[in-house]
């Protein structure tokens, strides 16, 4: 497409590559390059493509960062509010006593997750990684996930040629993803699908990484209640354990790297699915959430609605928030939320 073309098909576009793609802008980086060879069609092809999107950009690789820099700042100040002088901040620790179970007597918490992305420094990302490459990446997590010991050791089980009886036990735990959606598609992250993609759970099924997914890892504990300190603990010390055995791609100002911008910082997302008819029927519930700086959507992810008013809350910053102080936002603002929908239950 000509830069012409460009601009005209996101004419209408309300995502962030429409607002910041000036034309002075997409001019400079024509010849730019990645020592890869990824360009900047590459970056902002999906969004192109899809002109629906929210923010329109994908990253193929680390190096992109600073060779699209111009652009892609633009992006990541605009939608984390990350400004020029600004780095990540790095804090796993949260005492135990901050995160009392949230709700004991499970009147409102139907279950808890928290979840991070996570890319192997020296390789591409998923939407310029290679078919060998990913391999490579595949054979590096399994190795790493083998070592994991107690609650958090358990089996490998790779998509491509997996057996109908373990797809369907995968489905009825929920556990097994789906090739990406069209946004993904378009930026290439869906190549060579399902090979060298994979789902590694514990036994108890509390421990979970999908592998080469969006990110080329996905490390996730989850359990049902509100026994938030108990979720975090576990994903910290499988993180923890997996920092040891493989090289996490990483900077100093962007924190850990993902191809999705949203992504970069903390590449942490902590949720709960919390029933709040009330709040709901008052339409006052996205006022709340946004008031606790949090997101809220439907239980089965993005765009989804609410089923028999359930809804996943969950952190919205990423980036220029540590760790310990996301989890810290999520249980304020889920206390603030009960607090809520016990006063909008009495009226």
């Amino acid at each position: 497409m000509t830069h012409q073309d460009i601009l005209s098909a996101l004419r209408g576009s309300s995502s962030l590559l429409a607002k910041h793609l000036e034309p002075e802008l997409l001019d400079s980086l024509e010849g730019a390059r990645t020592s890869r060879g990824f360009a900047i069609a590459d970056v902002i092809r999906s969004g192109v493509e899809n002109t629906d999107s929210g923010v329109g950009v994908y990253i193929p690789d680390e190096e992109s960062l600073e060779t699209f820099g111009p652009f892609l700042k633009k992006i990541i100040t605009a939608y984390h509010g990350f400004g020029e002088g600004d780095s990540h901040r790095r804090d796993f620790a949260v005492a135990e006593d901050e995160l009392k179970d949230l709700d004991p007597t499970g009147e409102f918490i139907i279950s808890t997750r928290v979840r991070v992305g996570r890319n192997l420094k020296g390789y591409p990302f998923a939407p310029g990684i290679t078919q060998e490459e990913r391999k490579e990446v595949e054979q590096k997590i399994v190795s790493a996930l083998g070592t994991l010991t107690d609650d958090l050791a358990g089996m490998y089980y790779p998509l491509a040629g997996m057996k109908e009886d373990i797809r369907a036990q995968l489905v009825a735990d929920h556990f097994l993803f789906k090739q990406g959606d069209r946004f993904l598609e378009s930026a290439g992250a869906n190549r060579d699908w399902p090979d060298a993609r994979g789902i590694f759970h514990s036994a108890d099924k509390k421990f979970l990484v999908w592998v080469n997914e969006e990110d080329q890892l996905r490390i996730i504990s989850m359990e049902q209640g509100g026994n938030l300190h108990s979720v975090y603990n576990r994903l910290v010390r499988a993180f923890t354990a997996l920092e040891k055995k493989l090289d996490f791609a990483y900077s100093e100002r962007y924190g850990f790297l993902s191809s999705c911008p949203t992504n970069l910082g903390t590449a942490m997302r902590a949720s709960v699915h919390i029933k709040l008819a009330g709040l709901e029927k008052s339409g006052k519930l996205k006022e709340a959430c946004d008031a606790l700086k949090l997101s809220v959507r439907g239980i089965h992810g993005e765009h989804s609605e609410s089923a028999g008013g359930v809804y996943d809350i969950s952190n919205k910053q990423r980036l220029g928030i540590s760790e310990a102080d996301i989890i810290r936002v999520l249980a304020n603002g889920v206390r603030n939320l009960i607090a809520l929908e016990k006063s909008h239950l009495k009226k």
